[in-house]
């Protein structure tokens, strides 16, 4: 009886995080957009869901190996049920919260258009590909500028070597 007891209570704590959580969400739609306080917030509702994640889970491996007087199959499908309903409504709490995250992220930085992001790439690309084409012409120009005056030396040299000779 005293592991049935236990389970319970394991349970109720878990039920009031998950009140807790429900009521924090709540209260993020007072807080202002951005700062530490909303900051301190989000942190402690993202503290809250990982330890009701926890306690779940805790409560699951309580069902799975029970101690003490044997539950019956009616209780313990009862149980696993609880456990159960209280993880989706974790789960649905924790979506709601990253949906409420993200739509905080859209308001201070606009809505990500991959198209427009897009598009400005081909043109910083094409930007680049036209310096690269001007850069280019001026190598070639340095280069025969350069093999012309690399000729002309070499006939100097054969011309100071047939004096020589």
């Amino acid at each position: 009886m005293a592991s049935s007891d236990t389970w319970i209570k394991e349970y109720n704590e878990a039920a009031r995080i998950a009140d807790d959580i429900n009521g924090m969400i709540s209260e993020r739609i007072s807080l202002p957009a951005s700062g530490p306080e909303t900051q301190r917030h989000a942190s402690a509702i993202r503290r809250k869901i990982t330890i009701l994640g926890t306690r779940l889970d805790g409560l699951q491996s309580l069902l799975s190996r029970p101690t003490g007087k044997p539950l019956t199959d009616k209780e313990m499908n009862r149980r696993k049920d609880m456990v159960a309903n209280l993880r989706s409504k974790a789960n649905q709490m924790a979506s709601a919260f990253n949906m409420s995250n993200f739509a905080n992220r859209e308001s201070l930085l606009g809505p990500e258009t991959k198209q427009d992001a897009m598009s400005r790439t081909v043109g910083l690309d094409n930007s680049g590909l036209v310096e690269q084409d001007e850069g280019l012409e001026k190598l070639e120009e340095t280069v025969m500028s350069t093999k012309h005056i690399a000729l002309a030396v070499n006939e100097e040299l054969d011309l100071h070597t047939r004096l020589i000779v």
